[in-house]
Parts: structure tokens; C-alpha cells; sequence
């Protein structure tokens, strides 16, 4: 069976360049300088429009998860589950994965054909400049990075990402069987859920990403704009905001703060399959603070690598016909390897492929 490695190694990204000293730097270089920001979008001002939050213990749960899907392709989270020990642990141990020296973070750097591990982003590769953060991916274990990070201190690193993944597995497979019930389906309607639709046999990441302050945040980019490829993001932010969410009404970018408590939860390209794209795929990005540093924790859940996802036939009708062609994740990532942001549409010009 294909799996994840074996698409990310079939698409190898090679980025040449220098890290950053983003702690001492006194201005934005040509590397990292993108086309200016307005001011308001890099700072702590919220907008009108907000984004759905939704209580899970609400009885009208499943109305609230559809609309929002459906209008937004993002949402808040309340009454979750996850504690707020846990998250707190993992921020903290984030802080200190990122406060160590360069050189030492290096040598977890993740390979060009890899997925896991410390770098720049994959999509670096699609932009003429470099981003204002820096990452950590966590797929499976965390074991061996975390030794070349912390040879002898490595174990509670380790503890607390490995029972992250764990509440965060459980959650998401809570969050799709509300999801597919907002779309009038069963949980028999998805092979792949297993017995008792625990969903055992999931694709899974953990993205750690760390934003440092910036000197001009107009002309810096923390993460540029870019859809996710599985089924759901749930997302933790630190207390700063950075989070942005495109919104097609209004043609306009529209800032998601950090609420206590709360987590975000991004519809990705197989969902916007899956529901012939009845559900969005929410275009996003993330900016960055003059004073202020932040972290984001981003666990991106999908279906088994080699299951093929498609529009549910119970969503097929002659008014709404079948949009795309059946992909599965590890083909997907491919195609978005090479495509990018425009990969949905390439799925849905190209049928027969």
C-alpha cells in the first residue's frame, strides 16, 4: 500500500538557504520580504465578522457544525475534552523545542523526501521568499527527533506529544461522525471508520509552528496562504493572534483570535471532496506580531493513506453532479506537490487521470 513517505520521498523539496537568526535581526531581509501588509491585518485587531464558536455538549450541535462548514470552513471549538494541562504542556514543550540554539534544532532537520522532523515548511518551495517561522512535524513517534534535540532529556517531550496525539485521534474521529451527520450521512456510509466507527486506522501530523516577533510585521509573512490536504485541522494557538481565514464574502481576510479554551477546527481538501464541495476547504495564513511571539500546535487528521475519498453518493444529484474523481491522501499529496493551492482544480479538470 502507498503511504505518506512514500509520496513525500516520490516529491522531495530541496530549500538552499541560511537560518534565519530571527532573534536578533533588526529588519526584514530581501529574503523574507514580502509585498507590504496593511497594518490592521498584523496586529491585534479583531473584526466584525467573527468565526462560528461552537459548544460540542450544545444539543443542536450538528446544525451548528454543518452551517459553520458550510459558510465558513472554520470554527471554534468549546467543551472539547482536552484539558487545559494538556495544552498548556504542549505549548510549553514547544517553547522549548523552539528556544534551542540553531544549530542544535538542526539536527532533527527534516530530509527534503520527509515529512517529519525540524525546517521551513513544504510550501516554502512554491514562494519566491521565505517565511517569518519555523517548524517541527511529528508523524508517529517523536522519539528519534527528540534524541538528536535532547540526548539525555528527551522523555517528557516524548510523553506529552505522544498523549496530545492520542486525545487529539480520539477527538477527531468525535468531530467527523458530527461532521457527516451534518451531511445527512452514517457512520456505515465510511468503510474506513472501522468497528464501532472509531476511526483506529487514521493518517495523522502533528505541525508545531513558531512565529518570532518581527521588527516590520507589514512586510513579513509568518505562513502564506494555503489550504490543508486531509479531512480536518484542529488547531491550538498560543494567546497571540495571527491566525487569518480567507472570506470569499467580502473578498477579504478576516482574523481568528485565540480564545481561551477553545480550539479551531479547519475543514481540508478530502472534506471538500467528500462532501462535493458542499463543505469548503478554508484558504488561510498566519501573520506576525511586532512584539510578540507565537506558537501554533496544528494536528491534520485524515483517512488511511491508500483509502480512495470521493463525493458520497448520497450527495451526488442531477442538480449537484459529482464534482471529483475519487484520489486518495497519498495521491493527493502528490498532486499537491506539484500543484499547490490549485490542486483541487486540477482534480476536478482532470477526471480520468
Amino acid at each position: 500500500m502507498p503511504s505518506l513517505s512514500e509520496a513525500f520521498r516520490a516529491h522531495p523539496v530541496h530549500l538552499h538557504h541560511s537560518h534565519l537568526d530571527f532573534g536578533s535581526a533588526k529588519e526584514v531581509p530581501d529574503t523574507h520580504a514580502w509585498p507590504p501588509l496593511d497594518e490592521h491585518l498584523s496586529g491585534d485587531k479583531f473584526d466584525v465578522e467573527s468565526v462560528p464558536v461552537i459548544d460540542l455538549g450544545d444539543p443542536n450541535v450538528v446544525t451548528h457544525i454543518g452551517h459553520a462548514c458550510e459558510t465558513w470552513g472554520v470554527f471554534h471549538i468549546t467543551n472539547h475534552g482536552i484539558s487545559k494541562q494538556l495544552l498548556s504542556d504542549v505549548e510549553s514543550q514547544g517553547r522549548h523545542l523552539f528556544s534551542l540554539p540553531t544549530q542544535q534544532k538542526l539536527k532533527a532537520a527534516r530530509q527534503p523526501d520527509g515529512v517529519a522532523g525540524y525546517g521551513l515548511v513544504r510550501i516554502s518551495s512554491f514562494f519566491s521568499k521565505l517565511m517569518w517561522s519555523e517548524g517541527f512535524t511529528i508523524v508517529g513517534s517523536p522519539l528519534e527527533h527528540a534524541r538528536q534535540l535532547w540526548p539525555c532529556d528527551y522523555i517528557q517531550f516524548c510523553n506529552v506529544m505522544e498523549e496530545y496525539e492520542k486525545e487529539m485521534k480520539k477527538l477527531s474521529g468525535r468531530l467527523m461522525l458530527l461532521i457527516l451527520e451534518s451531511l445527512g450521512l452514517k457512520k456505515e456510509d465510511v468503510e474506513w471508520a472501522g468497528p464501532a466507527a472509531k476511526f483506529e486506522d487514521t493518517c495523522a501530523a502533528i505541525q508545531l509552528n513558531w512565529y518570532p516577533a518581527c521588527p516590520d510585521p507589514t512586510r513579513a509573512m509568518g505562513l502564506a496562504e494555503h489550504t490543508d490536504s486531509p479531512l480536518i485541522t484542529i488547531l491550538h494557538q498560543s494567546s497571540t493572534s495571527g491566525l487569518q481565514v480567507f472570506r470569499e464574502r467580502g473578498h477579504r481576510w478576516i482574523t481568528v483570535p485565540p480564545l481561551s479554551g477553545s480550539l479551531v477546527v479547519n475543514v481540508g481538501d478530502l472534506l471538500h471532496i467528500l462532501s462535493n464541495a458542499r463543505f469548503h476547504s478554508v484558504l488561510h495564513r498566519a501573520v506576525v506580531n511586532r512584539t510578540r511571539q507565537r506558537l501554533s500546535v496544528a494536528y491534520l487528521w485524515g483517512p488511511p493513506a491508500h483509502i480512495e475519498i470521493s463525493p458520497s453518493p448520497q450527495l451526488v444529484t442531477p442538480d449537484r453532479p459529482r464534482l471529483y474523481r475519487a484520489v486518495s491522501l497519498s495521491e493527493y499529496l502528490s498532486i499537491k506537490a506539484k500543484h499547490f493551492n490549485n490542486a483541487l482544480p486540477f482534480i476536478r479538470r482532470n477526471p480520468l487521470v
